[in-house]
């Protein structure tokens, strides 16, 4: 519950927050006589704004308050860069609007957000207040999941659900397009996200594939990607932790790329504490192959321009768990930001490459 004054009445309401943040303690009513500066004032001294005006100008304030955020600087380091980028999200979260029942949102040209909301929440839920901010992400990411990505390697769209990685990165789906099958009786797709990788093999002609994931929305997304493809019958999703029961001859992972704590539920695809799920497929695959199998690990060395890992480290890794280097496939990133200067993380940006590790035992 939050809890503020309002045209001098004590007033409550349940606290919303998808990505997991603490009610503000501070709560004052905004509406569109507040000022940018006013409100950025206030959300960095802890004070959350609860919005009282038009939607489309809560939109315009919020988009002014992160102006005022100062980035990091060019070449100032991953660690600076992510400590501005949580100090942006919590000042830029302190903006709240409510919600009545069911997700209607009671502002003047307010847009109809039942169905974004619905996708993640449900369809049914009491009035609420929560950050605006978070209410954004939602409608992009239902816009995402109507339009879809298109994945050249499919020639179709992948639908990512809210909270799941799109594929929107293309180069890491490439490789697994054109790298050589060792078979195509079976395969694993170990965290299979929106199931694109699990799709993209089963197109190439592999008779039976297991995609596994252990978040629940992953499992229903790739589920539902795959039945729009048509390839329900030929890939098995399973909710559980990396590798399903048994062995196969194929066993592909592209896993979080940076051992760095995850934020959001998107982060969970960028960032993997401690390495936990790259440690994890490593020391288990091998157990899991078949005689003469392969196992893939499609993944990006940004980690190591950053100094969070070492290629020593990872050869390392590979060498503990008793696997060999058979083949590499390489690719650098088609997007834009390794071009921009003025990213903090520009040199690392622009010397990434991403790699398919091909690995036996």
């Amino acid at each position: 519950m939050i809890r503020w004054s309002e045209s001098g009445h004590e007033r409550s309401a349940p606290w919303r927050s998808v990505l997991g943040a603490p009610p503000p303690a501070r709560v004052v009513v905004a509406d569109d006589r507040t000022r940018a500066a006013t409100a950025y004032r206030l959300a960095c001294e802890g004070t959350a704004l609860l919005w009282r005006g038009d939607f489309h100008n809560a939109r315009q304030l919020l988009a002014a308050m992160g102006r005022r955020g100062k980035p990091a600087a060019p070449g100032s380091g991953f660690h600076r860069y992510r400590q501005a980028r949580a100090q942006r999200a919590r000042v830029l979260g302190m903006l709240l609007i409510p919600y009545d029942a069911d997700h209607v949102v009671p502002l003047r040209r307010a847009p109809d957000v039942r169905q974004a909301c619905a996708a993640v929440h449900g369809p049914h839920a009491p009035p609420a207040v929560g950050p605006l901010r978070e209410l954004l992400g939602l409608i992009g990411a239902q816009e995402w999941r109507v339009k879809g990505v298109h994945v050249p390697a499919l020639g179709a769209r992948i639908h990512p659900h809210y909270g799941v990685f799109s594929p929107v990165r293309g180069e890491y789906v490439d490789l697994v397009a054109r790298a050589p099958l060792p078979g195509d009786r079976l395969a694993f797709d170990v965290g299979t996200g929106t199931g694109v990788l699990a799709a993209v093999l089963a197109r190439r002609g592999v008779r039976r594939v297991v995609a596994t994931d252990l978040d629940p929305r992953a499992v229903a997304c790739a589920s539902d990607n795959l039945a729009r493809l048509g390839l329900a019958g030929r890939v098995e999703v399973m909710e559980t932790d990396l590798f399903p029961p048994g062995r196969a001859p194929l066993i592909v992972c592209n896993p979080p790329w940076l051992p760095a704590k995850p934020v959001t539920p998107l982060d969970h695809a960028v960032y993997d504490p401690g390495g936990r799920m790259l440690r994890g497929f490593l020391d288990g695959l091998a157990e899991h192959l078949e005689p003469g199998g392969e196992g893939w690990l499609v993944l990006s060395d940004l980690a190591e321009h950053l100094g969070l890992r070492s290629r020593a480290e990872l050869l390392a890794a590979f060498e503990r768990a008793g696997l060999r280097v058979a083949g590499r496939l390489d690719v650098t990133p088609r997007h834009r930001r390794p071009g921009d200067p003025d990213d903090p993380l520009h040199a690392a940006r622009a010397a990434e490459v991403t790699s398919l590790w091909r690995l036996r035992r």
